[in-house]
């Protein structure tokens, strides 16, 4: 095995070992394209863009206009910028997500704004913390409108449930609420292909827990679905909070892990009213004489 191939192995290995609030088929082309790689197929960055942007709508990216402040989110949510830079560039890190937002709602120009969501969901890590700052900001001057344009999925939906109003616009879904993880079994790759045994020495009884490199046993498996119903909770407890249901609402109303048409949103209260990105960036700019200063997302220092 060369290093590429032991680089794309670990990183197959990472993402196998992080609780995902994600649609599943995205993460199902990452993965793919990640299993390709280890195995020595390359692909172009346009060529793995395409891959994981073929999994999502398509959907104009975000402005900011007037007084109000659109921030976006925008593919793949992940913790840390550059986690998955080679496999897709439209990728969203939750940190820089945070700074753009924080740096909105500080800026005494804005008077509102608006989150501009299309995005599959991703990894945990970070999100929770993101959507608490973006439920923490309604307190504030500030309106804070989170528009689905046209997909806001898992951890996304997470997120874009804490703001004060959640916009769907009519060809959009919403939902996904649910967590998910796997894990592989990689021996016969690793013996057959590359005709290596691994033996595993290690100290602590858990410290290899869920390798990949032989069958998950029922003991790891059990830890695993603790983890996974744990953050599943606090998903379905901090959508009950952002929402105002309680909790059994968001559990058995709001999809079961199901994306959900914009109308159908509304109707459950998943979301607030049916509109785009334009109308609602038009209805928060207010009358019509009122100042419109151009801004964008990038114009906030991070």
């Amino acid at each position: 095995m060369d290093d590429t191939e032991l680089k794309y192995s670990r990183i197959i290995e990472r993402v196998c070992t992080v609780p995902w609030a994600m649609r599943p088929e995205t993460l199902t082309v990452v993965m793919d394209i990640l299993s390709q790689r280890a195995a020595g197929v390359r692909f172009t960055a346009d060529e793995a863009r395409a891959r994981v942007d073929a999994a999502r709508s398509d959907s104009p990216r975000g402005a900011s206009r007037g007084v109000v402040a659109v921030v976006p989110l925008v593919g793949m949510i992940i913790h840390r910028p550059d986690f998955f830079a080679e496999t897709s560039e439209g990728a969203t890190s939750v940190q820089r997500f945070v700074s753009s937002f924080r740096a909105a709602v500080a800026d005494s120009n804005v008077r509102s704004v608006v989150i501009d969501i299309e995005s599959p969901g991703g990894i945990i890590s970070g999100v929770p913390e993101a959507a608490a700052e973006v439920f923490a900001a309604r307190q504030g001057s500030k309106k804070i409108v989170a528009v689905a344009n046209a997909e806001a999925a898992s951890a996304a939906y997470w997120i874009g449930s804490a703001a004060d109003e959640l916009v769907v616009s009519p060809s959009a879904e919403v939902g996904s609420i649910g967590v998910w993880t796997a894990h592989v079994d990689a021996s016969k790759f690793f013996e057959e292909k590359m005709g290596l045994k691994h033996t595993l020495i290690s100290a602590g009884k858990y410290k290899v827990e869920g390798h990949p490199f032989g069958p998950l046993d029922d003991d790891a498996r059990a830890y695993i679905q603790e983890r996974i119903d744990g953050d599943y909770d606090d998903f379905v407890k901090a959508v009950a909070k952002h929402r105002g249901r309680p909790p059994g609402d968001v559990r058995e109303k709001f999809g079961q892990g199901r994306m959900v048409g914009a109308r159908r949103a509304v109707e459950l209260g998943m979301a607030d009213r049916v509109g785009t990105l334009q109308e609602t960036i038009t209805r928060m700019q207010g009358p019509a004489g009122a100042p419109r200063k151009t801004r964008t997302a990038h114009d906030f220092s991070f």
